[in-house]
């Protein structure tokens, strides 16, 4: 994570933290406290700490759903996949319906090259909350790399018709019509993804996409 470049808010940042440390001092044991230092140290860019005070939240009270999901997504950023793995599905075990940690599963599975469970756990989020935009791009990406290139063209469209400025659903999108013969709008979308910005050159045009970190 970035750590916010405004002064001005990185210094109420700085002083939210603080006062979320001296409470703790005197609530020690207070899991709320320990979650929101958690999301703080987040913002910071302090993922380590972060990662500290959501495991104190969860020695709290071990049913706080939301804070398995954001540890998997701070996992996840460590290159930690295993651990993002078990986090979220011990969210989802006290919680099926939270789209980010099926959303959060889907992109960790396909960084294991399941891409099956990817597709399974990617769908789940969509359908919980039909506009996650990241679970598309993962479905999209899933789909892709299983060689559905139809049903990632699908995918990818929905991603752009909820933001059309969407860097690697532009990618993802050019690579799987480049692979159905529409080479005109493949390139179109990858001169697209370009123009914002993905990391792509002309030779990587044809190869189908890593996997992105989360959005």
């Amino acid at each position: 994570m970035v750590r916010n470049a405004d002064p001005n808010v990185d210094q109420k940042l700085s002083l939210y933290i603080k006062f979320l440390k001296e409470r703790l001092f005197f609530e020690p044991l207070s899991a709320t406290l320990h979650y929101n230092l958690a999301l703080a140290y987040s913002q910071r860019g302090l993922v380590d700490e972060a990662i500290s005070e959501f495991k104190q939240a969860l020695d709290c009270d071990p049913h706080l759903a939301q804070a398995y999901v954001n540890l998997g997504g701070l996992s996840f950023r460590k290159g930690e996949v295993d651990q993002c793995i078990e986090a979220n599905l011990k969210a989802i075990a006290l919680d099926p319906n939270l789209p980010m940690a099926h959303s959060n599963l889907g992109l960790a599975y396909l960084t294991r090259g399941d891409y099956q469970e990817a597709i399974v756990c990617s769908e789940r989020a969509i359908g919980i909350e039909p506009n996650l935009i990241q679970a598309h791009n993962n479905l999209a990406l899933a789909y892709l790399q299983a060689g559905q290139t139809e049903a990632s063209i699908t995918a990818s469209r929905k991603v752009l018709s909820l933001n059309e400025n969407f860097p690697s659903a532009h990618y993802n999108l050019s690579v799987a019509l480049q692979m159905t013969g529409k080479m005109e709008e493949a390139r179109e979308h990858f001169e697209r993804a370009k123009l914002l910005g993905y990391p792509v050159d002309e030779a990587t045009q044809s190869q189908v996409p890593d996997i992105p970190g989360p959005q």
